[in-house]
């Protein structure tokens, strides 16, 4: 009697295992789309323009010819003068999570060739809120605009205001940035400012505002309190649309709505137009 020898079964190939981040869901719309497609559109869904949210440093990739080419301030580490319970370990987290010592990156770059300073906000670290280094961060890089006249940029993920972690210095912050302004102003050089999705609290009320020339981005939330409180405070509803982007628009308080796909061109447009006005 014979046997046939047993076959070996085929070995299966282990499944391709994808990436936690490969795919995305448009808060907006709800199409899920593959996250290199979207770093193609600048982080904007291609469906229903959707802004997400993203980093400093991958908003100045966007804006900036080659990105920020000399950083100021990054030295800069926050301390904890109250001694805030879990403070220093959550400005750890994030330091490591995000590759960054704060909420936010100064330095220098072109835009289609004109040289600027720029300051980037990262909601992502503590809500990219305005802590001591944040507020010294930017009076260094407008004190060097000023001196070097060079165009003044700001980009604004904000939604944490002030940093309560460190009390009054966080608030002390709102008035160093004035400061800077006021320097840019006196020195006649251009300072825009682009509110993305959230500028509020501190930061809006300070330097975010003060821009002479102010961009915000498609559907932003803009303002110092948020929708939520003020309708509790106020006790009435609120309009539609209320605190964004096109409802201030509509209002005068900003001067321009433009796609993130569209800021390089238009920064570049009106720098040229400012810089010529100031010769």
């Amino acid at each position: 009697m014979f046997f046939k020898p047993k076959k070996t079964p085929p070995k299966r190939e282990k499944p391709l295992s994808v990436p936690d981040d490969f795919w995305v869901k448009c808060p907006s719309c709800q199409t899920i789309l593959p996250n290199i497609e979207l770093e193609k559109t600048a982080k904007v869904c291609p469906k229903c323009s959707y802004h997400f949210r993203i980093s400093a440093y991958e908003y100045a990739s966007i804006l900036l010819d080659n990105g920020i080419e000399k950083e100021i301030g990054k030295e800069l580490v926050s301390v904890d003068p109250l001694n805030f319970p879990d403070y220093k370990s959550k400005l750890e987290k994030y330091r490591k999570l995000y590759g960054m010592n704060d909420a936010s990156v100064a330095g220098i770059g072109h835009i289609d060739g004109i040289k600027v300073t720029a300051f980037f906000t990262d909601f992502g670290f503590l809500g990219g809120s305005m802590g001591s280094v944040f507020g010294e961060k930017f009076y260094r890089a407008a004190d060097h605009a000023s001196k070097s006249r060079l165009p003044f940029i700001a980009v604004l993920f904000s939604g944490g205001g002030a940093r309560m972690h460190e009390g009054i210095y966080s608030l002390m912050q709102m008035a160093k940035t004035t400061v800077g302004v006021i320097k840019l102003e006196k020195a006649k050089v251009p300072y825009i400012t682009i509110l993305c999705d959230p500028t509020m609290g501190g930061v809006m009320a300070s330097f975010a505002a003060l821009g002479d020339v102010i961009i915000a981005e498609p559907g932003a939330l803009i303002g110092f309190a948020g929708p939520r409180v003020i309708q509790q405070t106020i006790r009435q509803e609120l309009p539609e649309g209320f605190q964004r982007s096109e409802f201030h628009l509509e209002h005068g308080q900003v001067d321009l709505v433009v796609d993130r796909r569209e800021m390089k061109k238009t920064v570049s447009r009106l720098l040229r137009m400012m810089l010529a006005s100031v010769i």
